[in-house]
This record gives C-alpha cells, sequence and structure tokens, in this order.
C-alpha cells in the first residue's frame, strides 16, 4: 500500500487501495457522454510480433468508455499496415491506424516541409506529434492519453487511472502523467535513478530556487511514457523529436499551464517493458544517447528561462552531478538489501561513469548548437500556416483506413 504523503509542487495521486475496476470504469463510461477521451499507442509494427501488444489488445477489449483509439504506426510496409489494422479492428472503440509510411501520410510530411517546418528526424516524437494532429482534427476530443506498446504486464487500468484526473469534473487538472516502479529481483530504471534526479538535483544545488527544476523534481517518474491532458492544451505546445521528448514535454506544459492543474498518478504497481541497452562504447545508442538528449533538452529549457552556463558553471556541474549519483548509488543499495533484491554496485558505478560522459558530451553538443534540434511546432502554428491541413490529415486517416 503507497502513502498519500504529498511532496513536491504536483498533486500525487497514489494508489491506495484496490478500487474496483469496474466501477472506476463505469464512471469514466458516464463522463464519456460529455467528455470525449481518444487514446493514442506509438507503436513500431515489430511490437505486434512480441508478446505486449497481443495482450493490450486483449486488455483494451474490455473498455468501453473510448470515443477513439488511435495507433500510430511507425515502420511498416503495407502489408504490416493492413495486418495491423485487421489485429485492432477486434477493439469496441472507433478505432483508426495512424500509417506514416504510406503514401498519402507521406504526402502530408512533404506539404509540411515546403512550409519550413523542420520534419526531418523521424521516430517516436514525430510520429507521436503527426499522431496528435489527427486526433485533434476530430474536433469533439476532450482529453487524448498516450501510453507505450512494449509493457509487458499490461491492465487496462493504466488506461483509467490516466483518463481520471484530467477528465472528471469534480476535479480541475489539465494534465497528469502516469508514475509506477520499475522493479523485479532488481531495480530498473537506471536514467531516471542515477542521470536524470541527480541531474536535477545537483542544478538545484548551484541555481538555488528554481521553480521549474521544483516542477521537474515533483514527478516521481518524470520519463515514463505515459500520460494524459485535455485537448486544448495538446493544441498548444510543441514536442522535441529527439529522447528529449519527456523533458521538453514537462518543460511545455509547464509553461501553458499552472502546477495546480498538474497532477502524477500511479497507474499500475510494477511495471515491465522491453530494456534499453547501455554500452559504453555506442555513445549514439540506448541509455547513452537517451542521456545526452536528455541534458541537452534541459540545458537549452533552462537556459531559454535566461540561466547563464559558462564553462565554469560546467565544470562545476559535472564533478557535482558525480558525487550526487554517487550518494544515489548508496541509497539504492540500502533500499535493494533490505528488500533482499539484487544490486549490481559495480554495474551501477559504470552507468554513472558511462551518464558522466553523457553528460560531457551533451555539453559539448549544447556550447557548439545552443539552438539544438528544432521542436516539432505546437498544432496552433501549423493550422495558421496550413488552414486546410487539419482536413487534409483526417482525409488521408480515412482512406487508409476503409
Amino acid at each position: 500500500m503507497a502513502d498519500f504523503f504529498q511532496n513536491g509542487v504536483i498533486g500525487t495521486l497514489q494508489k491506495l487501495r484496490e478500487r474496483p475496476l469496474d466501477e472506476l470504469e463505469a464512471e469514466l463510461k458516464s463522463i464519456s457522454k460529455r467528455r470525449k477521451m481518444a487514446l493514442l499507442l506509438p507503436a513500431l509494427f515489430s511490437e505486434f510480433e512480441t508478446p505486449s501488444m497481443p495482450r493490450i489488445i486483449e486488455e483494451l477489449r474490455g473498455i468501453d468508455y473510448l470515443h477513439a483509439i488511435v495507433l500510430s504506426l511507425d515502420r511498416a510496409s503495407e502489408k504490416q499496415f493492413r495486418e495491423a489494422r485487421d489485429k485492432m479492428s477486434v477493439l469496441p472503440a472507433d478505432v483508426k491506424v495512424v500509417w506514416h509510411d504510406g503514401p498519402r501520410m507521406q504526402k502530408l510530411y512533404k506539404e509540411l516541409r515546403k512550409n519550413a517546418f523542420d520534419l526531418n528526424m523521424p521516430g517516436k516524437g514525430r510520429s507521436v506529434w503527426m499522431t496528435m494532429g489527427y486526433i485533434l482534427s476530430l474536433g469533439d476530443i476532450y482529453a487524448i492519453a498516450l501510453h507505450d506498446c512494449d509493457i509487458v504486464n499490461y491492465r487496462r487500468e493504466i488506461v483509467s487511472r490516466l483518463f481520471y484526473p484530467v477528465v472528471h469534473r469534480a476535479m480541475d487538472f489539465e494534465f497528469s502523467k502516469g508514475y509506477y516502479a520499475r522493479v523485479t529481483d532488481k531495480l530498473y530504471g537506471r536514467v531516471t535513478r542515477l542521470f536524470y534526479t541527480p541531474l536535477i538535483r545537483t542544478l538545484k544545488r548551484i541555481l538555488g530556487y528554481n521553480p521549474f527544476l521544483e516542477f521537474l523534481d515533483s514527478f516521481r517518474y518524470a520519463l515514463s511514457g505515459e500520460f494524459a491532458f485535455i485537448s486544448s492544451l495538446a493544441r498548444g505546445i510543441r514536442i522535441s523529436p529527439t529522447w528529449g521528448l519527456e523533458v521538453s514535454l514537462l518543460s511545455e506544459i509547464y509553461q501553458h499551464t499552472t502546477v495546480n492543474r498538474v497532477c502524477q498518478v500511479e497507474i499500475i504497481e510494477t511495471y515491465e517493458h522491453k530494456h534499453q541497452i547501455l554500452e559504453k562504447d555506442k555513445p549514439d545508442e540506448g541509455l547513452i544517447r537517451m542521456a545526452t538528449d536528455i541534458a541537452k533538452a534541459l540545458f537549452l529549457v533552462l537556459s531559454q528561462d535566461g540561466i547563464v552556463m559558462s564553462q565554469s558553471f560546467f565544470r562545476t556541474l559535472c564533478s557535482a552531478y558525480l558525487l550526487e549519483s554517487r550518494v544515489a548509488i548508496e541509497k539504492y543499495h540500502a533500499l535493494s538489501l533490505l528488500n533482499g533484491l539484487k544490486y549490481d554496485r559495480h554495474g551501477e558505478i559504470e552507468a554513472v561513469e558511462a551518464f558522466t560522459r553523457s553528460l560531457g558530451r551533451a555539453m559539448k553538443e549544447f556550447v557548439k548548437n545552443p539552438a539544438g534540434i528544432p521542436m516539432m511546432p505546437s498544432w496552433v502554428r501549423v493550422s495558421a500556416a496550413i488552414p486546410d491541413f487539419s482536413d487534409k490529415i483526417c482525409e488521408a486517416v480515412e482512406m487508409d483506413n476503409r
């Protein structure tokens, strides 16, 4: 059983007891009559060939309060697109598959580039952004939720707990972020535990009170891929195409709403999915690349807030982060001992050393190009530049799904 303690500047909605799922879903069913909900699922076709996606589809068959389920399908041939569409067709909601590699969607990407929108970095960020544009084009969606499609122990409760805070009329939240424990017989979530959180707390030590850093430090699992927000908020935010997606998203949320309308919700006790590699000699892959992109995204946001980062600042940050991360290792070692978990202390120290090199690389890349990779624009801006683009994307998806 979780505690009810509220720390940080955002609301924390813990799972204090096993509330019957049927009861929760019945409430959402009633709410959905006035506030329509859409679930966005970003996936590669390869995920249909794993145990995760079949389980997700089977679980989603039990949900009857969703207005739409939209699969954002990347890296798929026409045959694979049709196969994915057929597998998704068993779901009770209005199901659409956004086929990013299809000729109709590629034509729309080309039109966006002609209008000076930089979309030359394919990946999850770009796919989510484009699919978000389709969902917003539907016009009558009140809230959108998103979760990854590689969750091994998936339960449909994840969806209901994400949506509940942002659609319930007695609550005033516009954004909910999912959190959970990443633990089996050992602790996972190395980028969060050993890089992101120690880096945020190091910055707080150096810079003193900073409201944005306080906001970031309030999230129990800031790098989770599960969140929900209302459509009016979604229209105004930008999305990063890099591994810095979660940090940049939280930055956009911070700028476009107030902390009192942001919450984090415990969506499942433990969360198991595929694990990214950490290979020290491959800086452009896996967790090493992720850490670099996260740090660069953080530097960009802080510089936009007027923080001056000199070479001496970066030197101090690097050495102070190393100390902070070593303190984190001691805490997680103790936690593992108490709970009888495996703990590879040497491996954790090696991970920190690799993340330190990622931090150094991020500093060099940021100094060389402070603007970094451009964020994908808000859909408000796209509509201003191409007034009929919403109609075009809606038509393209509808024709693909006939």
